[in-house]
């Protein structure tokens, strides 16, 4: 069995430090891994990350993460993810890690991916330049999440998860205004999600949104924002015989 503690749109700012860090320092009891699911800042700066990093440096169980919007605000978000770096911190985008988790193999793909709207309500790369390029944005960065979660199947890792901050179904944007759904995630995230293939999937943005949700290939889908989750960190169990 293994552990996947979870949290997204932590929003930390200069005025942070130490906010979460108690929290986190309870996860080698409860949990063999951290995921930060984007928004991990205010406004993407450096100076804030710095603060992020410091909460996670250092703790008892690997770290992965992907960037939200916040954290892409300030046009930092190399910085960014430069600071979570150095604290140690899986910094993900059209990419995956493998972690032997207790002989466990649990592979994490990621990518922060983007808005557009879901199955039969969403934009399409037709009409504008603006919006075909709007669309595209959203179809390529769900393009590298299925090439992420391929690489990790050829990888042979045990358990595979999807990692991003847009929510890649509607089952966990409700509760937010009908209005902004298609700035809350996108259907390309689900359907690389099912066609790769992953056992579990994680997100955050929807502040107002549901935990619980699954792909139409029945995947299940957590929004960890933690205005939704309300507390630090979620613990999910997985285990790799249920695949």
């Amino acid at each position: 069995m293994i552990r996947v503690a979870a949290v997204g749109d932590i929003h930390l700012g200069p005025d942070s430090a130490g906010l979460l860090r108690p929290a986190f320092d309870t996860l080698g009891d409860c949990a063999d891994l951290l995921l930060l699911a984007g928004d991990l800042t205010r406004h993407g700066t450096a100076r804030e990350a710095r603060v992020v990093a410091g909460e996670v440096a250092a703790l008892a169980v690997p770290v992965v993460a992907v960037l939200g919007n916040h954290d892409y605000q300030s046009n930092q978000e190399e910085a960014v993810a430069r600071e979570l770096t150095d604290a140690g911190v899986h910094v993900l985008e059209g990419d995956g890690v493998v972690l032997d988790l207790g002989g466990t193999r649990v592979g994490v793909a990621g990518t922060k991916g983007f808005c557009g709207g879901f199955a039969g309500r969403s934009g399409s790369e037709f009409g504008e330049p603006e919006m075909k390029a709007f669309m595209r944005y959203s179809r390529t960065r769900a393009e590298g999440l299925a090439k992420a979660l391929r690489e990790l199947q050829d990888g042979g890792s045990t358990l595979r998860i999807a990692l991003t901050h847009y929510a890649p179904v509607p089952d966990t944007v409700a509760g937010e205004p009908p209005e902004i759904y298609p700035f809350l995630g996108s259907y390309h995230l689900a359907e690389a999600i099912d066609e790769a293939g992953a056992d579990f999937a994680v997100h955050g943005h929807a502040h107002l949104g549901t935990e619980h949700g699954m792909t139409a290939g029945g995947v299940h889908v957590r929004n960890v924002a933690m205005a939704v989750i309300d507390r630090a960190f979620a613990v999910y169990h997985l285990s790799p015989a249920l695949r």
